[in-house]
């Protein structure tokens, strides 16, 4: 069996994605699948899981593999909070059964990659910074915040990850550049799996400003 790439996609559908935020990030998701499908490494080897959070968490796409999967179309309530925390809590629990580990008669999956973006802060900030620790002991390959248009907050975003890129605006343009940076961060994992113990990322594209 084939060693997986899982690429876990956490994504804000709190009541201010609403309209065309929400509709970039589809489009973005579109071209996503579509630039990994051109890839042979990552048609081989990568498989996704898309996590939404507003009021709720929802495992809109279950963990699946590249080549056969079909995204749903991800939309938003008219209001409502931005639960960053149960969204990391509910990965936390999901990676426990889900990420198969090396053994004697196999080897398991490479170490998964998670992109989070979110355009406000976590509204349940104590159960955020509880599940951090948890999540930085889940060894990912790398994980990567983006805080999307003005009212992002980078700071929170450093809480859980060294790698946060902010966006300006939340535009269609702006996130379908986006997406094929993060299509081109996976492309390179697939590629370089097992050769490092971190992804490094690729060079950002103009849309995207890399927080150091």
């Amino acid at each position: 069996m084939l060693r997986r790439l899982p690429v876990y996609l956490l994504l804000d559908t709190s009541g201010s994605m609403k309209g065309e935020p929400i509709q970039a990030v589809n489009v973005g998701l579109q071209a996503l699948v579509s630039s990994l499908r051109q890839d042979p490494n990552a048609l081989e080897s990568v498989y996704i899981s898309i996590i939404t959070f507003d009021r709720e968490v929802n495992e809109v796409l279950p963990l699946t593999e590249l080549a056969s999967l079909q995204l749903p179309y991800i939309e938003t309530p008219d209001s409502g909070p931005t639960h960053l925390g149960m969204a990391l809590e509910k990965l936390h629990e999901k990676l426990k059964t889900e990420i198969i580990k090396s053994s004697n008669g196999q080897k398991g999956d490479w170490a998964p990659l998670l992109f989070v973006m979110t355009d406000g802060k976590p509204s349940d900030l104590m159960k955020y910074r509880e599940i951090i620790p948890h999540i930085k002991n889940d060894n990912f390959g790398n994980i990567i915040a983006c805080g999307a248009g003005p009212k992002a907050k980078a700071e929170f975003l450093k809480e859980l990850t060294d790698n946060v890129a902010m966006l300006d605006t939340c535009d269609s343009t702006t996130f379908q550049n986006y997406f094929k940076w993060v299509s081109t961060t996976v492309q390179q994992g697939s590629r370089s799996a097992g050769i490092s113990e971190e992804l490094e990322l690729p060079p950002p594209p103009q849309e995207v400003n890399i927080v150091i």
